[in-house]
């Protein structure tokens, strides 16, 4: 039920609506005096309009901008004091498996990942929020605690369920979902390979905007496809315009190095090859002799050839020749060129055999019967689930194509906004089907399950839960449906969870000065109290930018709980009294980095003499603490 406005009409607004509907040109986005976004006219383009001679104004230039742009800027580069806590109780096969589930805040997480995953992830997928009015939370900031951003920004209620921020009221504004999206992606770019590529899904309503994002960030040269998915298969005659049918995958690289997967042959492709003069090289089909580039285009393909049959010489009239003459006489040489089935055809063929064929290049536009539709994406979520936890899931198939299309059998696969888990889904049903080892990081918010939804009735307090579980019974369900095929005991169906957490050292707030007797005990132990060893593990892996899926072991030594993560490639005990026959015979380990608790030392001496006895027993070693 609406509610009655109780105020007399915004005039200024009507007004702006006017002139909208005459210069939709015109109209643009500002912020207002209280900070909050407004449409608004820009009166340079409006005077331009209403003018016949060109108009004074700023200089003219080609650009993206927008109301939020060096807010974006600074949100992707302002630092964080955060970690990432592991949670082995929510994990699957914890110490082996090399796929992360990071459960927190994406831009956090991109943020944290800059480090051990720079350069290193071949493919990212992501199906961001739509903008549609009411799918879509933004507020980046990180001044204060989540409870205090997340209250301050009106995205919970007073009982701890997630508001929207960009709603229908608020206009669904462009600025602001552009400068969500531009700080993420800008980030995202980092962690590509040269050779990686980023798919992202998107709808009508903001398809252009983030081609011109992405087209910024990533260059536009290095835009790839607009693949076009058929999401739906049938009309709805409930919708006013069109039946939307299709969705956007917009795919840009890194760089020019990427190369998409060609497709495998079909027997179609195959049926259209022939063989009529019986070439013992086998079945080919012909490729045209003439270029689509007239003679004054190409004058450098232009020249006399003749018949080897008939001895008639042809010279190129409209069209130039697709080869060049030292082309024509080895081709000729290697009896690849046809000159039909009575030998008399003045311009030959090429002959290309099926032998020497290649696969198949992909196209831009994917059926639902080639990649899935929303249809089975509900009902293959719903079957593992037993209910409808989640609205919309993208099929499996899809994200199989997309894998398909950009991966070989040990990338990292990358989605920072996982949602029910799709992705992570795909990667797996992917290896069990190529018996491959692509290996997948996921991230997603606990983005709070509304009390009156199906996904809080089943038991899920939030989405990233629900993710989790998707992913525990897909990779069960996998194994069973392939018991007995090469490999697939192998299968990675695990993941580490790890939780995006404040820092685990303390904040220090007083200056030396003023710094009181009563406080030094606090101070001793720089370390939070309710953090584990393994805590400050996975602190020290991301600030040493290590893959954090790599083996870790645990032994003890001298009474010494002692980490070894992928053998000695980095060693860490952050027990207290550490002492001289200990470093010993850790450094006997000869380990490439060790790191101890700045406090665990027995005595300062001790802490002194690290240093020596590793530059003594093992001069390779790098040593830090915490």
């Amino acid at each position: 039920m609406d509610k009655l406005k109780m105020h007399s009409q915004n005039l200024t607004e009507a007004n702006i609506d006017k002139l909208a509907a005459l210069f939709p040109n015109c109209i643009t986005e500002a912020r207002d005096a209280a900070g909050e976004l407004k449409k608004a006219i820009d009166f340079d383009l409006l005077r331009q309009e209403l003018s016949s001679s060109i108009v004074e104004g700023p200089q003219e230039r080609y650009q993206l901008n927008w109301p939020g742009k060096r807010e974006a800027l600074l949100t992707a580069n302002a630092p964080i004091a955060k970690t990432l806590r592991p949670c082995r109780d929510e994990s699957v096969d914890f110490d082996s498996t090399q796929n992360l589930f990071i459960e927190g805040d994406n831009l956090d997480a991109l943020k944290l990942l800059q480090e051990a995953y720079l350069n290193q992830v071949k493919v990212i997928y992501i199906d961001p929020p739509y903008n549609t009015g009411n799918d879509f939370i933004y507020d980046d900031d990180f001044s204060e605690s989540v409870e205090c951003y997340l209250e301050r920004s009106a995205q919970v209620s007073g009982s701890g369920g997630r508001l929207v921020a960009n709603t229908d009221a608020n206009g669904r504004f462009h600025s602001d979902w552009i400068t969500m999206m531009y700080s993420r992606l800008k980030l995202a770019r980092n962690l590509l390979k040269d050779d990686g590529v980023i798919f992202i899904s998107i709808d009508d309503g903001e398809v252009s905007n983030l081609r011109k994002v992405c087209d910024e960030i990533f260059g536009e040269s290095n835009f790839v496809a607009d693949v076009i998915w058929q999401k739906r298969y049938t009309r709805s005659n409930n919708t006013i315009d069109f039946t939307t049918v299709v969705e956007h995958i917009i795919c840009y690289s890194k760089s020019d190095r990427f190369v998409v997967n060609l497709l495998p042959r079909t027997e179609d492709a195959d049926a259209r090859y022939t063989n009529p003069d019986k070439d013992p090289r086998g079945v080919w089909k012909g490729a045209s002799f003439l270029n689509p580039a007239t003679p004054k285009q190409r004058p450098n393909l232009c020249y006399p050839i003749t018949n080897p049959n008939t001895k008639e010489i042809t010279y190129p009239t409209t069209n130039a020749w697709r080869r060049s003459e030292s082309e024509f006489n080895r081709i000729a040489e290697e009896g690849r060129l046809y000159w039909g089935i009575d030998g008399r055809q003045k311009i030959p063929s090429i002959k290309m055999f099926l032998s020497e064929a290649r696969g198949l290049t992909p196209i831009n536009f994917w059926g639902h019967e080639y990649a899935g539709n929303t249809d089975q994406g509900t009902a293959t979520l719903e079957s593992l689930m037993g209910d409808k936890v989640f609205n919309n899931p993208k099929p499996v198939s899809l994200l199989v194509r997309v894998l398909e299309h950009s991966t070989a059998a040990d990338d990292i696969v990358l989605d920072f906004f996982s949602g029910s888990g799709t992705t992570s889904h795909a990667v797996m049903t992917h290896n069990a089907e190529k018996n491959c080892k692509l290996r997948y990081i996921a991230v997603q918010l606990p983005e709070v399950a509304e009390e009156n939804s199906t996904a809080f009735s089943a038991g899920y307090k939030n989405i990233a839960e629900i993710g989790k579980e998707r992913i525990r019974r897909a990779g069960n369900k996998i194994k069973e449906e392939n018991a007995g095929k090469e490999g697939i005991n192998n299968l990675d169906t695990g993941f580490r969870v790890l939780k995006i957490d404040t820092s685990n050292m303390k904040e220090v707030y007083y200056t030396p000065d003023d710094i009181i007797q009563n406080q030094l005990p606090g101070l001793v132990n720089n370390i939070r109290e309710d953090r584990t060893a393994e805590d400050l593990l996975f602190q020290v892996l991301l600030d040493w930018g290590v893959d954090l899926a790599l083996p870790i072991s645990q032994q003890v030594i001298a009474g010494k709980t002692v980490f070894f993560v992928d053998g000695n490639a980095l060693v860490a005990c952050f027990d207290i009294g550490i002492d001289e026959g200990f470093v010993k015979q850790l450094a006997g380990h000869k380990p490439l980095r060790v790191v101890f608790r700045d406090a665990g030392f027995a005595s300062d001496s001790v802490k002194i003499n690290v240093d020596q006895m590793f530059k003594l027993l093992s001069p390779a070693t790098e040593i830090k603490t915490l």
